[in-house]
C-alpha cells in the first residue's frame, strides 16, 4: 500500500487525489466542472488551488485548479503525481493561430511550443513537450463519437500575456503552424513525461491572437462559455473511457 503523503501546497493528504483528474486555471471553472459530477465534494481550497472530487460514469475524479501560468500551474501538477494522479486532461482556453479556427472552437493539444518560463529549469530544452497519445485519440474518438467539431495540432505554450518592450511569440508560432495559444500544456505535458504518467489537454478558443490587441480582448462571451461546457462533456467522458 503506498504510503499516504501531505501535500502542502495543495493543503490535503494524498488519500484526496483521485487516479484521474482533470485541472483548470480559474477555480470557478472547477466548481462548474465540478457540477458534471455526482456527490460532487470540495476538498481543499488554497490560493489558486481549488480541489474537487466527485464521480462521472461511476468513477473517481479530482478536479484541481492551479491559475495562470506555467510555474504557479508546475506545483499543481507536481502535487497531484506526488498524490497518485495517473491521467491528467486540462480543461482550459486559448488564442486561435489559425485563420481556419475560431472563437467557440475546440483545440485538442498534440504538443506544446515550451515558452512557459517553467520547465527549462526542469529539463533541457531539447526535451519535447508532447502529449500522451493515447489520452489524444481518447479525445478525438470520443469528439468524434459526440459530433463534436475539434481541430488537433501543436499548440504555444507562453508564460505572457501582456505584451511590453518585446512583442509576443503569437504571430510568429502561427507561421509555424501552431493552431492555438496558451499558457499552461508544455508545463504539464513536460512534467507529466517526466514522471511517466499520461497527460493531455483540450481547449475552448476565446479569441484570435494573430496581431494580439489585448485591449479588445474579452472572454467573457457565450460561444466561449458553451465551448468550455462542451469541453468539459468531451474531456470527462474520455477520461472515464476504459483503458
Amino acid at each position: 500500500m503506498k504510503k499516504e503523503i501531505f501535500l502542502p501546497i495543495l493543503k490535503t493528504d494524498s488519500k484526496n487525489i483521485r487516479k484521474k483528474a482533470l485541472v483548470c486555471g480559474d477555480p470557478a471553472r472547477a466548481d462548474k466542472i465540478a457540477g458534471f459530477l455526482s456527490n460532487p465534494e470540495e476538498i481543499s481550497y488554497n490560493r489558486e488551488y481549488k480541489l474537487l472530487n466527485g464521480l462521472y460514469n461511476n468513477k473517481p475524479i479530482s478536479v484541481l485548479s492551479h491559475g495562470v501560468g506555467g510555474p504557479g500551474a508546475g506545483v499543481a501538477f507536481t502535487e497531484l503525481i506526488k498524490g497518485g494522479v495517473e491521467e491528467i486532461i486540462r480543461v482550459g482556453t486559448a488564442g486561435s493561430l489559425s485563420q481556419k479556427i475560431k472563437d467557440g472552437d475546440l483545440v485538442i493539444a498534440s504538443a506544446a511550443v515550451r515558452n512557459d518560463g517553467l520547465t527549462e529549469q526542469l529539463v533541457d530544452l531539447s526535451y519535447p513537450a508532447v502529449a500522451d497519445w493515447e489520452i489524444v485519440n481518447r479525445l478525438n474518438q470520443t469528439a468524434n463519437e459526440l459530433e463534436i467539431k475539434t481541430r488537433t495540432g501543436i499548440v504555444s505554450t507562453i508564460a505572457a500575456f501582456y505584451p511590453e518592450i518585446e512583442s509576443l511569440s503569437n504571430n510568429y508560432f502561427s507561421q509555424a503552424g501552431a493552431i492555438a495559444v496558451e499558457m499552461e500544456a508544455s508545463a504539464l505535458f513536460v512534467i507529466a513525461s517526466l514522471n511517466n504518467i499520461k497527460a493531455g489537454a483540450v481547449l475552448a478558443i476565446d479569441g484570435i491572437a494573430v496581431n494580439f490587441d489585448a485591449d479588445s480582448y474579452d472572454p467573457h462571451r457565450e460561444e466561449v462559455s458553451q465551448a468550455v461546457e462542451q469541453e468539459i462533456v468531451l474531456a470527462l467522458e474520455a477520461l472515464t473511457r476504459e483503458n
